[in-house]
């Protein structure tokens, strides 16, 4: 079948609850924003002229109609976007440090996005796009976790790119060695995956980037990896071609979805060149500029669907870099 979209993505949608100054009694407010990090990829990609598509689950309440309206809004097939009466869509409340960065809060016990089964998604929207994307976080309960790694499965036999964000969000699982073996079957499957410092630590037991990432190509023989640096870049590999790209200095606000607008920019300039696994790429050095520059831009404002940068903002930073 031909591939009419550009990239799916599989897993959590939920309402991230982002402070929002203090009300007049002196009680902190919250905002309500849309989050989950599959639906940040796609909405960028989507605002950047993807054609995009998600698969996941939220309950019949307000909050899960709300989602599907912003996914809806943004430009994203959500015809894989399940209701459930049996459980609430999640809600996380993101609390902020002094410098921007996040802490979570989860109420999911269950939460609507665990719910997901491979029962609920049709072959056919596994076989529609040339890439198909990731994370843990609906690795980190039954039975979501099944249905997303034989929904990657399937989605690399019919011939997709499998692009994975390993994403490790340790208050949602009961068992981290349980996380350390999700983690590595979605490695499996895996084209392209972009990790933290602190995950690569905690799959490799590794701080150095190149040593670490070379001790995950040898075991999984990942044709693309990245690990951000948060200030100091990106290292990357691909093949025999690796280095590291600084970052950008701005002036943060929220981090949240960061590492999303990194992710999203880097898939979208994946497809452009039309980059198939295993090839190698003269730009590359150049492409994680701009996916830096996307991931600095996105800790600007609050949230993370509504953070997202245009590319003409996103290219205009990428210019000012010297290097």
């Amino acid at each position: 079948m031909a591939h009419d979209l550009d990239v799916t993505a599989i897993g959590e949608v939920l309402i991230d609850f982002t402070p929002g100054g203090v009300s007049q009694q002196g009680q902190p407010l919250f905002e309500r924003n849309p989050g989950g990090a599959p639906a940040n990829v796609l909405a960028a990609m989507a605002l950047w002229g993807r054609k995009t598509a998600f698969i996941g689950k939220v309950g019949e309440d307000a909050f899960g109609e709300y989602l599907i309206s912003v996914l809806a809004g943004n430009g994203i097939d959500c015809r894989g976007v399940i209701r459930t009466k049996q459980a609430n869509t999640t809600l996380a409340f993101v609390h902020l440090d002094a410098s921007g960065e996040r802490s979570f809060h989860f109420y999911r016990n269950p939460g609507a996005d665990m719910l997901l089964d491979i029962s609920d998604i049709s072959a056919e929207q596994l076989t529609r796009s040339r890439l198909f994307h990731f994370g843990s976080v609906s690795m980190s309960a039954e039975p979501a976790a099944t249905a997303t790694l034989q929904a990657a499965q399937r989605a690399k036999i019919g011939g997709a790119i499998i692009s994975f964000d390993p994403n490790l969000r340790a208050p949602l699982w009961s068992d981290l060695k349980d996380a350390k073996r999700k983690i590595e079957q979605g490695m499996e499957y895996a084209d392209i995956v972009k990790l933290s410092e602190e995950e690569l630590h905690f799959l490799t037991g590794i701080a150095d980037p190149e040593a670490g990432v070379r001790q995950l190509v040898d075991q999984y023989r990942t044709p693309l990896i990245f690990v951000t640096l948060a200030e100091q870049g990106c290292y990357y590999r691909m093949g025999v071609q690796s280095g590291q790209v600084a970052g950008f200095a701005v002036q943060t606000i929220d981090t949240t979805g960061a590492g999303d607008a990194f992710v999203a920019a880097m898939l979208h300039q994946l497809i452009e060149v039309g980059w198939m696994s295993g090839g190698e790429l003269a730009t590359l050095p150049s492409m994680v500029i701009h996916a830096n520059a996307a991931g600095a831009l996105a800790t600007q404002k609050k949230g993370a669907i509504p953070a997202i940068p245009s590319w003409v903002e996103i290219q205009k930073l990428a210019a000012s870099c010297s290097s």
